[in-house]
Order: C-alpha cells, then structure tokens, then sequence
C-alpha cells in the first residue's frame, strides 16, 4: 500500500526559520493548512508548534483544528458560499471577504450565534481571483462598518495563485495606501494588512517589502521549503518534511511499443511511439498508486533512473531499462512531490499517512 510521511523535525524546523524571519521583521503570520486537507494525525502534530493563526479553505478542516485545539484563531481563507454561513461562523473567527451580501449574512448569523466575526476584505490588486474592485473599495468599506456583530479586521490581496502574477513593491504600497485611506477616512484601526504569501517572503530578504505590510499567510514554503517566487527551495530549509512511498506490484520484462491500433487512453491522451523502438524491450514495473491519488506531472522519482511511463486510474507504470539496481515485486519506490502533488496526495483517502522523526 502506498504511503505518504511527514517528518515532523523537519517540519518544526522550518516553521522555527519562518517565525524568527517573521519576528525580527515584526510580521503577523497565519499557517495555510489546507495541503493536510483536514488529517486529524498531521493537524495534532503542526498544532504543537507556537501556532497563532491557522488558515484553511474547508469549513471541515477548520471543525477538526478546533477540535483539536479550540482556543486557536481560524481564518477561513477564501470567500464564503452562502450555503456555508453558519458553520464559517461557527470555526473561523475570521473569513475572507468580497461580496457585502455575503458579509451582511454572516453578521445576521454571528448575531444569531451570539458573536462578533472579524473579517478581511480582499482588494483586487492585478491577480483577477477574489477582490473588491479598487474604484468600488471605500464605499464598500464604508457600507460594511454599518453592519452588527461585523468586526473589520484587515485588507488583504492575492497574487500568482491563478495567473502567476508577482507581488512586487508597488503592488504592497498601493494596499498598503489603502489602509491608510480607510484608516483616516473612518477613524477605524485595521490591524491585518495581510499582503504577504510564500510568494512574497523573497521581497523580505530584498528589503522590498513596504513597512505597512504586517501580515503573511504561508503554507507552501512552510511545508516544502519553497522559495516560490524564484521556484527553488530555500537554503536553509527542508524541502523533504514529506516523503511519498509506493510499492511495486508488478515487474515484467515488456515491448517499449504497445501492439495494436492505438486510441485514447483514460485522460484522453493520444500517443505516438518511435518505430526505432519496435522490438526492443525494456524492465516495466507497476506501482499501487494512480491518477485518483496524483497528477504524474508532481510526481519526480528520487531515482534518476526510473522514467514514468504511463498511468491509469490506481496504477502508474514505470520504466527501469535494464533493472541495475535489481528492484524486484514488494520493493517501495520513492517519489518527490511539488505543492499541488502534495496536496493531492494528502487529499487521497487511499494513501496511508504517517509519521516520522529522521532528521
């Protein structure tokens, strides 16, 4: 069966790099746990560290880390469905905002419940994802201080999640000026301006990052290591805390060319073979993980010598030539992972989750 590890020294090592990076430039962080999607055995673990404030996407996920620890602060990290009001008020004690009819609901709900829900209003700063235009900004701002059991507690901004685009210097100035705006204009304290992501933690060691920006959401550079704006791992930190293991099921000297009038395969995928290769053969090995549980193109063998050649529904097919290192049925087969195989991964029920303390 395959499996997936988390090493949690690793782990607890880049999160203490992160934090002191973040307390000596006197920065708020939130950890972006939604790559653990809401398992239980890996939340326990990261909820040891000298965690604040936990973001996620799932109301789900946000019920089992306050299940775990209730006296954390929760975020829920993107714009609200409606159908979701209730439990959003229930788990986070922040949400992120853009739309004032949603915010209008969750204040009559946190009425109802008999609380205050703090909210970020996002702004949009390039990236075209979630964000209230900036021309519409103050008077929306202006009709959401209105509202009962509404408390506004930041602006934020995304960037690069769906187009790549980059924060740079004047993107973070210009929220910033937006803070400062909404701050004279209403006498208001804004106490987030939550500007930051893994992305932008290379504009701290540039000392581009502009004063005003005091809050950073991080999940990809905390549990892989990543230095996501130049797409390399950092120095200093582990790019290994998790580790994926898959066991081979089957392992046969095979044709290099299939035989037969070729069509699509499950994905739709159409291939061509190069003549050279008809009747050669080469050492295939079946691995016990497929398309359910990742996408093959976040999948990298730790060894440079295995090439994936193909994969179906639960398994994935993989070339060893000649067999040199002599791998054989039951043998496991490690893999590296990028976020989105990480997150895929850790999103299977299928693959077994556990835990590890190596470094």
């Amino acid at each position: 069966m395959a499996f997936i590890t988390l090493d949690t020294k690793k782990l607890k090592s880049n999160f203490d790099y992160l934090n002191t990076l973040f307390k000596k430039n006197r920065i708020e962080w939130s950890v972006v746990s939604k790559i653990l999607s809401g398992n239980k055995l890996y939340l326990t673990e990261l909820l040891k560290f000298e965690i604040n404030q936990i973001c996620d996407s799932r109301v789900s996920n946000l019920k089992m880390i306050k299940s775990i620890n209730p006296k954390i602060e929760t975020i829920y990290l993107k714009p609200p469905a409606k159908r979701a009001i209730s439990g959003i008020v229930k788990y986070a004690d922040i949400s992120m905002n853009t739309e004032f009819e949603t915010i209008r609901m969750l204040s009559d709900e946190a009425k109802r419940q008999g609380k205050t829900h703090k909210i970020i209003i996002m702004i949009e700063l390039g990236e075209l994802r979630e964000g209230v235009m900036g021309e519409d900004f103050m008077a929306f701002y202006e009709r959401v201080f209105k509202l009962e059991n509404i408390m506004v507690v930041g602006i934020g901004a995304n960037l690069t999640c769906l187009y790549g685009v980059l924060p740079n210097q004047d993107k973070l100035i210009q929220l910033s000026l937006y803070e400062q705006l909404i701050e004279a204009k209403f006498n208001r304290h804004i106490e987030f301006v939550s500007g930051g992501t893994s992305v932008t933690i290379p504009l701290i060691f540039q000392n581009l990052l502009p004063k005003g920006i005091n809050h950073f959401r991080v999940g990809e550079t905390l549990f892989l290591g990543t230095d996501v704006y130049n797409n390399k791992p950092f120095p200093k930190m582990h790019s290994d805390a998790f580790r994926i293991f898959s066991e081979i099921i089957e392992l046969i000297e095979k044709p290099m060319v299939p035989e037969g009038t070729l069509g699509s395969n499950v994905e739709g995928e159409s291939f061509d073979f190069d003549p050279v290769n008809i009747g050669e053969t080469s050492n295939r090995a079946i691995i016990d993980i497929g398309l359910l549980d990742v996408d093959v193109n976040h999948l990298e063998p730790v060894d440079k010598t295995i090439k994936i050649a193909g994969a179906s529904s639960d398994m994935i097919v993989i070339d060893l030539d000649e067999n040199r290192k002599k791998y054989k049925v039951g043998d496991l087969i490690e893999f590296k992972l990028d976020y989105m195989g990480t997150l895929r991964i850790l999103n299977s029920k299928y693959i077994e989750k556990k835990i590890t303390s190596e470094s």
